[in-house]
């Protein structure tokens, strides 16, 4: 399984990608591959507040519907429209095509209660 060192990760399997005061989300590959097949992606729209640990969407897969979670506080700028019609893509690049949204981060300190990438291996090797 791939886990990108520059990324950030959280306890609910999003990684985060800042890039100055946005922060892409997605979720990783250890959750897109426990999920199996996605089928269906339910995505804000452009324009929410979302709030760091609050439920901001859902994906749905042939094992299991979850939901996914906001890493951060802020407002959604964008989403990716390509999920809707094709979802599978979070299977197969969870990391570059796969991103969900991007958030205008209310507080870019948020960013400092996630998890870097040796944290968020030590946690999957336990709940492994």
């Amino acid at each position: 399984m791939e886990f990108p060192e520059e990324l950030k990760y959280t306890e609910e399997h999003e990684w985060v990608m800042v890039e100055e005061d946005l922060a892409v989300v997605g979720i990783t590959d250890f959750a897109q591959d426990a999920l199996g097949d996605v089928v269906f992606v339910e995505l804000p729209e452009v324009g929410t507040v979302v709030e760091a640990g609050k439920a901001f969407g859902v994906v749905e897969s042939v094992k299991a519907v979850s939901d996914i979670y906001a890493p951060v506080s802020g407002t959604i700028e964008e989403i990716n429209d390509d999920l809707v019609d094709a979802p599978e893509i979070i299977n197969t690049s969870p990391y570059e095509d796969g991103w969900m949204i991007k958030i205008r981060m209310a507080d870019a300190a948020d960013v400092d209660d996630l998890m870097d990438v040796e944290a968020y291996q030590a946690l999957i090797a336990e709940e492994s």
